[in-house]
């Protein structure tokens, strides 16, 4: 089947002095019948070139399936008066969520996302927010993909959701104290920034909700919270560089909002009020953060005391309160650290994890008076675990471990921890995991993933699926370059913005020290990443197309120029700190060197699977699509060239098990195929 040619319709862009001309740029019309006729188009090749792989998908699909278990239940939680979990049910694509009065009473069922999701062909649950009764449930369920959500109530004793309907909301919402107020965002329509926080009255028409803040700053969105003690309301607008939150007596929410602390300079903060006192993470004068405490009364900057000081080797990225207790979650040498705490900041106790690479973070924790803390633990060879650390005595009870079904034994799995020298001499380090009879003299295939933006860190952890990659003769690893936040602040701060070639240069270091290291070749390395992941992968073919075998690409920011001189696009201007501002001529410039879909040229190419979700609100499915269809008039050799755009799905794919488990078989499938080892 011959390969589907976008036309090229010139679009003359010019700022700067500079003129671009972009032949694809009419591609951004989601309505155009050529559009969609060009991305069916696009479809239709993709299923022809990879038809032999059938049987394989299929395979894939049923050992995914066997190893997850279909029918399975999380660990309750604690919330008020009752025990919440959420469980899942074979043959079903939806998870039900749950509730008992007391650990062996009775189940009720609270709210069943299959039901939901019946004639739909896409459904996500966002935001669930509990009344203080217990008795009503607010939830916001999006059936698009574009992550505007309606809210809706149910009143729990009944099962029947309230006739009330709020549309177009952000999907963040929260009920104040006094049992009778539910507070939500708004989105912008055109820029779907979160923007506004409404309050409605349980019972009144949505017409008549409240405006309680407008976010006005373009480069600011909001969110909403509850601090632990519940006593307070939170509105926080956030920014990549700085923060300001506003707070309510959440019994008398109907009152004027207090800003804590104003925005100023690059101050982040966040804070929680318990014990008769607010705490709050600050990066002020401590670019790794630190934590205060204040009086619940006086709350000016002076009243602050110092609990937890900076530490230039530990970023400080989570702080849960207990009644005589807290626990911080730090990152050091790239890894999470847990650590307990009296009120005034003494340590008690470290919760240690003796693998070389791994995934502790803090699960939900929402009462305060518990004894203990709650951890998921995992490794890329251990399944993920949840934990109870008592905070008194530090013993641990396993409450839940994954399940792995068909035929798994941990022991036939080793992890590693690499560390790749930079080319400027900074070491970034590589989480590795594979079969231990996969030999390491250059022959294996490997794939390596990456991110490193946003200060998003990537974690060591567990996955059923990729047992299938690993089986066949498959490493994987993740290289955790400069852009997250894996080494703290710094490591962050040196992979963004006039910093952001780091980011790139790291993750070709970090391939050249695997074929180096003899982990694989470059005839067996495959590289993989989405989203700004998905420029990373974008970048790194167009520097270093010989490094890689292949590659895929899931919805990946590609065209950054172009968007980002576009402020009616999501996402565009609360990221000028991320990326830059392309209004800006220095930062046009740097970011036009790097800029996948700008920079792509007559070269061969690795073999690309490019995904793609027409609903996309993050990563508008045009750029994908103008990326293959830029690619397809220059590749110079004949390697695979597919673009998978899921026509009923947004930024995360599909949202039902059986939709997501069928994309992770595409991406296995080519994977094996181009490593030659489909037939495994």
């Amino acid at each position: 089947m011959e390969a589907p040619r976008a036309p090229r319709r010139p679009h003359r862009l010019e700022i700067h002095g500079h003129v671009r001309v972009d032949d694809w740029f009419w591609l951004n019309q989601r309505e155009d019948p050529d559009v969609l006729a060009y991305l069916e188009a696009e479809n239709a090749f993709c299923e022809a070139r990879i038809a032999h792989l059938a049987p394989l998908r299929e395979r894939l699909v049923a050992e995914i399936k066997e190893r997850i278990p279909q029918t399975d239940t999380s660990a309750p939680v604690r919330v008020r008066k009752h025990w919440y979990y959420t469980r899942t049910q074979e043959g079903l694509d939806y998870p039900i969520h749950c509730r008992r009065a007391a650990p062996d009473a009775p189940e009720q069922i609270i709210l069943d996302v299959n039901v939901l999701a019946e004639g739909q062909s896409f459904c996500e649950v966002a935001g669930r927010a509990l009344h203080p009764s217990e008795r009503w449930l607010a939830y916001a369920v999006d059936h698009v993909g574009r992550r505007l959500y309606t809210i809706r109530i149910r009143d729990l004793q009944t099962g029947v959701d309230l006739p009330v309907r709020i549309e177009g909301t952000g999907g963040d919402l929260v009920w104040a104290e006094d049992g009778e107020h539910l507070f939500y965002t708004r989105k912008d329509p055109q820029t779907l920034r979160p923007d506004r926080v409404f309050r409605h009255r349980r019972g009144s028409d949505p017409a008549e909700d409240v405006l309680v803040y407008e976010e006005t700053d373009e480069t600011f969105h909001l969110g909403l919270g509850k601090t632990t003690s519940r006593r307070f309301l939170l509105i926080g607008s956030e920014h990549t560089l700085r923060s300001e939150v506003r707070f309510v007596d959440a019994h008398d929410p109907t009152r004027p909002w207090t800003v804590f602390a104003e925005r100023s300079g690059e101050h982040e903060y966040h804070i929680d009020h318990h014990a008769g006192h607010w705490w709050i993470r600050s990066n002020d004068d401590a670019r790794n953060f630190r934590l205060f405490r204040a009086p619940e009364v006086s709350i000016g900057r002076e009243t602050w005391n110092e609990i937890v000081p900076h530490r230039e080797d530990a970023l400080l990225t989570e702080v849960v309160l207990f009644d005589h207790h807290l626990v911080t979650s730090e990152r050091v040498e790239g890894l999470r650290r847990l650590r307990v705490l009296d009120h005034e900041g003494t340590l008690l106790r470290e919760l240690a994890f003796d693998e070389p690479a791994y995934e502790a973070h803090l699960g939900a924790n929402p009462e305060p008076d518990a004894p203990a803390v709650r951890v998921h633990y995992s490794s890329m060879t251990t399944p993920e675990s949840v934990l109870e650390f008592d905070l008194e005595t530090a013993a641990v009870t396993v409450l839940k471990e994954q399940e792995v079904g068909g035929v798994f034994d941990r022991s036939d799995y080793v992890t590693d921890r690499l560390w790749a020298p930079a080319r400027d001499g900074v070491r970034v380090p590589i989480s590795v995991v594979r079969r231990r009879d996969t030999p390491v003299d250059g022959s294996a295939p490997c794939v390596l993933y990456g991110y490193g933006s946003y200060g998003i860190s990537l974690d060591a952890n567990f996955s059923a699926a990729r047992l299938s990659l690993l089986d066949r003769g498959f490493v994987f690893a993740i290289a955790h370059v400069r852009g997250g936040s894996e080494l703290g602040r710094k490591w962050y701060e040196q992979g963004k913005t006039r910093h952001k070639w780091n980011t790139f240069h790291d993750f070709i270091d970090c391939a050249e020290h695997l074929v180096a290291q003899r982990w694989t070749s470059t005839d067996r390395l495959f590289c993989w990443g989405g989203s700004a992941g998905g420029l990373l992968v974008g970048t790194v073919v167009n520097e270093r197309p010989d490094l890689f075998e292949g590659a895929i690409a899931q919805v990946p920011f590609v065209d950054i120029v172009t968007t980002m001189l576009d402020d009616s696009i999501p996402l565009t201007t609360g990221e000028y700190d991320e990326w830059g501002n392309p209004h800006v001529e220095e930062d046009y410039w740097r970011m036009l060197s790097y800029s996948p879909y700008d920079n792509v040229r007559e070269q061969r190419y690795p073999h690309l699977l490019v995904m793609a979700g027409l609903h996309d609100s993050q990563v508008q499915y045009w750029e994908p699509a103008k990326w293959v269809a830029k690619l397809r008039v220059t590749e110079s050799g004949d390697e695979l060239l597919l673009l998978h755009t899921n026509m009923e799905a947004g930024h995360g794919g599909a949202s039902g098990r059986e939709g997501r488990y069928r994309e992770l078989a595409l991406q296995y499938a080519f994977l094996l195929d181009r490593a030659g080892v489909a037939a495994k």
